[in-house]
């Protein structure tokens, strides 16, 4: 299984945990054990930390197994095997909300690997998709990249170049993980194209002319930043997926000059993150992804609602001009979608409309003025918080037409 590890990674990996482990010594003679308090208060954020994190994962997302999701649940099983993993990890789906990726945790030594929904609905028509990203996730897991390794190299990734780089090297490593769980070298390109090409283009996606595009990363710019970044350019990672020798474009000299001044940050220490990553992780679990989540829901709402303005302004035409309400949308020349999943319903006696989809909608409800005119006030729909809402949408009790 050694041809699964990147060259580099072996290297990078020897150097990283030298210098780390002279830094730990350093500051544990330096600061006379003080460092190791600090160490053990800093494992009890992570511990709450994390702690958030799965508990977020097991709470709201679908742990695969042998009657839940068998198919990929199967996949996941023989990746293990070819991967040659002792214990099957626990693996879950997580609703993504418009992300395609995966990720690897651990916490208390226990193995976990997420995917999350999009891609696995992105890959719903290409058998190696979703094994390339479980392969790759358990490349994580087998090369030990979250454990006690890192928080010894954790005090020297912030070096510029050497960090960024390890961590590059560890991506290659994964990559070449994740083809070892596909038949062949194109199955495991085109899971990773889904990455820049969305989750229906990635199908046909010309993968020579896909590699060729490596000749713009020997520009000064794209070499700098690829420098400080903790991946490498996608392009990159999928011609070496094609061919594990490739000999891709040599970086611009001049961009190592510059980048040698630049502290690698790209994770906060690439990888591990022990004291300070986790802890970030955990409180985005915690936090930040309902957050985003409301955003996101605000943000379907309030377009649907902007789209559904026409359809108000037709029935209340329809209802000043005829004092009826129509028996439909059709009969007003409305259709009823709005969106490939956002639709309209319209209640024929209280002239009602609902806005929305099985999971998010709005109540637009009619109000007559004084001179006839048709005011409408929103509701939100059940299970949805005032933070989810567009403005100008409350919560109010329905009202019919009299």
């Amino acid at each position: 299984m050694t041809e699964l590890v990147y060259p580099r990674e072996r290297t990078l990996g020897l150097i990283t945990l030298i210098l780390g482990i002279l830094v730990w010594i350093g500051l544990i003679i330096g600061t006379v054990g003080i460092i190791l308090i600090a160490l053990g208060l800093s494992f009890l954020v992570y511990l709450f930390a994390q702690s958030a994190l799965i508990s977020y994962i097991k709470g709201n997302g679908i742990e695969l197994s042998e009657s839940q999701f068998p198919d990929l649940y199967a996949q996941f099983k023989a990746c293990c095997n070819r991967l040659e993993f002792d214990e099957v990890p626990s693996i879950y789906i997580l609703n993504g909300d418009g992300g395609m990726n995966a990720f690897a945790t651990k916490f208390l030594r226990k193995p976990y690997v997420v995917l999350l929904s999009d891609v696995v609905d992105a890959m719903a028509e290409h058998q190696d998709g979703v094994s390339f990203y479980m392969g790759h996730e358990l490349g994580h897991l087998r090369m030990n990249h979250l454990g006690f390794g890192a928080l010894l190299r954790w005090p020297v990734l912030w070096l510029p170049l050497l960090g960024a780089a390890y961590s590059r090297a560890r991506e290659s490593t994964c990559d070449r993980h994740g083809r070892a769980c596909c038949a062949n070298n194109e199955g495991a390109v085109r899971a990773l194209a889904a990455l820049a090409a969305g989750s229906q283009r990635w199908k046909d996606l010309r993968i020579a002319d896909y590699v060729k595009q490596t000749r713009h990363t020997a520009g000064f710019w794209m070499s700098f930043h690829e420098l400080v970044s903790p991946y490498p350019w996608l392009s990159k990672r999928a011609a070496r997926l094609v061919n594990p020798d490739i000999r891709l474009p040599t970086r611009n000299v001049f961009s190592y000059f510059f980048a040698v001044f630049v502290p690698y940050a790209g994770r906060l220490g690439a990888g591990f993150g022990f004291l300070i990553v986790i802890y970030v992780v955990g409180v985005l679990a915690a936090i930040a992804f309902p957050a985003y989540q409301d955003y996101t829901t605000k943000a379907k709402l309030t377009l649907a609602m902007q789209q559904s303005d026409q359809t108000r302004s037709a029935l209340a035409k329809h209802f000043m001009a005829t004092k009826q309400v129509p028996e439909s949308l059709a009969a007003i020349k409305q259709a009823n979608r709005l969106s490939a999943d956002m639709e309209m319903e319209l209640d024929p006696q209280s002239m009602v409309l609902k806005v929305g989809n099985a999971k998010m909608y709005l109540l637009f409800i009619p109000q007559v003025g004084e001179q006839g005119q048709i005011r409408w006030t929103c509701e939100g729909g059940e299970g949805l918080r005032a933070g989810q809402l567009p403005r100008g949408c409350k919560v109010l009790e329905q009202q019919a037409i009299e």
